[in-house]
């Protein structure tokens, strides 16, 4: 029996976990949901949160709770979590562990391979850094492959016709658009264009931008001096920007934002769905832009389109939809899920790579040209840092290409290679991503000959070998950057603060998982407890001289239990609450 190999999504906001049966791909459930927050946390006890239950803590304590560390993969800095910090590969690898286990939870085996699906867009860096996660996670991580091409997986894995496809993907954190050939036996990126940087987080932001303005106008303060409150704030933004996707209007609403000041500051604020459009309408002009980047990279015209899909959860904002439309003159798909369609391509490519039997042979591309630095002219001068291209952008992959350089004068011992990122003639406006020396060349007449060969594999990792063509005298790097690269002392150290952190003794998760459930519960009842006072405190507006007493009494009540961190009370202050509300509601 071929081995299982199962397919995620390692998402920005949320992440998920496939596997293919029978020919289809099967998206499993992670703690009751088939989509998994991604945002990790410790409780008061140090016990590990991961998922709904560091999602329900972060308003309370967003100190020790970390989201979005996607946008930080590949860079080499520590996030604090609590007392402690860590790497974004090491808190990714905790979202990978959850759904590992879930995996095997549901399978009823143990998972040790994986198909993980990164932005169009990722560098290099940002390649190796979710490898890294993947064997921190104990995962082999079989296949990269980048997340437009997953969903194109997904939507024609039992299709016969060709078909040319533009995958508009926006997620939490990240932009791409790839056109895509696609149905029958071969699945081929043709192009690809995008932004690491730009999502639903940044809709967010446009949104919180907003209410803070709103608040400083208004009460006369500045939230963002409290950690707390504007977790509060980030919180209701994001739950608003989702009810704009089916209502024109949302409300905002947070009693007692800031407790601490004299009358306490309270946010009480509507927003209409053409504000939060015009909000964000630079953003999705960029998008717009990228869309024909990359059909101009793919030698195409929007007629030439015979199908959009959309992908990421904030595609469902109603303006790109319509946008998408007018530009492109068709309807966007929308059958399969655009949260979960990424990882149920995953799962196809890991059923093709395990043997299963599927229709579907995947050709990928590389988002980016990649190339190195020579003396040349430019603007009809000699310029010593002319980029010279050597695998260029949409290039399908695996691609190898070899260039002939030679050295510049008489006896040059050495020559310093400089491999680059980009598009432009200059190299010093590309992005410098490795660079080696190769010494002891021939003691000969200049234009000794240096033969230069890049060598892309599959994952988008980069091979770069320099070889001199009279002797063999060869140099060669991977290029993984430095910054972001585990080395083995560094990766079994990271091993062993993460299973302490997940499950104590680092013999069985089972115990940690109890404490950190007891302590999801916890604050789960704090969570629930503040949606109870903000609905009693909306009932204030309209409720009897005598009924509003005994709901000023009872808010009194359940605020000073919340404080006192007095869960006994707590529970009992909130069942009384809840009699009177539902006996005011009826």
């Amino acid at each position: 029996m071929s081995d299982i190999i199962i397919g995620i999504d390692l998402g920005t906001t949320n992440s998920e976990v496939a596997v293919l049966r029978d020919g289809r791909p099967e998206v499993i459930e992670v703690d009751g949901s088939r989509i998994l927050p991604s945002i990790v946390g410790v409780a008061d006890d140090g016990a590990l949160l991961v998922g709904q239950a560091a999602r329900n803590q972060y308003t309370l304590y967003p100190e020790r709770t970390i989201r979005s560390v996607k946008r930080r993969m590949g860079e080499d800095v520590r996030l604090p979590m609590g007392d402690q910090s860590y790497s974004p590969q090491e808190i990714s690898a905790l979202i990978l562990k959850r759904l590992k286990r879930a995996a095997e939870a549901h399978l009823g085996e143990t998972v040790e391979k994986a198909v993980i699906t990164v932005p169009a867009y990722f560098s290099d860096a940002q390649r190796q850094a979710t490898r890294n996660a993947g064997e921190l996670a104990e995962l082999e991580v079989v296949r990269i492959i980048n997340e437009p091409t997953a969903a194109a997986l997904a939507y024609e894995v039992n299709a016969v016709e060709p078909r040319t496809i533009l995958v508009y993907d926006l997620g939490g954190g990240t932009f791409d658009c790839s056109v895509v050939r696609a149905g029958g036996e071969i699945t081929e990126v043709l192009a690809s264009h995008g932004n690491n940087h730009l999502g639903g987080d940044d809709f967010d932001a446009k949104l919180i931008e907003h209410v803070v303005a709103h608040v400083q106008e208004q009460q006369d303060c500045d939230p963002r001096d409290n950690p707390a409150a504007m977790a509060r704030i980030s919180r209701a933004c994001e739950a608003a920007k989702i009810a704009l996707s089916d209502a024109p209007y949302a409300r905002i609403d947070e009693e007692y934002l800031l407790p601490d000041r004299d009358p306490p500051v309270n946010l009480s604020l509507e927003i209409s769905r053409l504000d939060y459009e015009a909000m964000i309408e630079g953003y999705i002009d960029e998008t717009l832009d990228a869309v024909h980047t990359a059909l101009k990279g793919a030698e195409l015209t929007v007629t030439d389109i015979d199908e959009v899909v959309l992908v990421g959860g904030a595609t469902r904002t109603p303006v790109i939809q319509q946008r998408l439309e007018e530009m492109l003159g068709m309807q966007p798909r929308a059958e399969i899920d655009p949260d979960l369609c990424v990882a149920a391509g995953a799962a196809v490519q890991a059923g093709v790579m395990s043997g299963q039997s599927t229709s579907t042979v995947l050709v990928d591309i590389t988002p980016y040209t990649f190339g190195t630095s020579a003396l040349s002219e430019m603007n009809g001068m000699p310029y010593p840092h002319c980029f010279v291209p050597l695998i260029r952008k949409n290039t399908p992959i695996p691609s190898s290409k070899t260039e002939a350089f030679q050295t510049m004068f008489d006896g040059q011992e050495a020559v310093d290679v400089r491999i680059y990122q980009g598009e432009d003639r200059d190299a010093l406006n590309n992005t410098e991503i490795g660079s080696f020396r190769i010494e002891g060349l021939s003691d000969v007449p200049a234009g000794n000959v240096i033969l230069m060969r890049c060598d892309l594999d599959l994952d988008g990792i980069l091979k770069v070998t320099a070889l001199e063509k009279r002797t063999g005298l060869e140099k060669h790097i991977e290029i993984d950057n430095a910054t972001t690269r585990f080395e083995e002392q560094e990766l079994g150290a990271a091993k062993q603060r993460l299973a302490s952190l997940i499950d104590g003794d680092a013999e069985r998760v089972d115990d940690a998982e109890a404490g950190a459930n007891a302590d999801t519960a916890q604050h789960r009842e704090q969570v629930q407890a503040k949606a109870l006072l903000d609905k009693a405190e909306r009932l204030l507006e309209t409720a009897s001289a005598e009924d509003k007493e005994d709901l000023i009494d009872l808010i009194e009540a359940v605020r000073d239990t919340l404080e006192a961190s007095d869960m006994d009370g707590l529970k009992r202050s909130t069942d009384a609450l809840s009699d009177l509300l539902y006996y005011l509601e009826t």
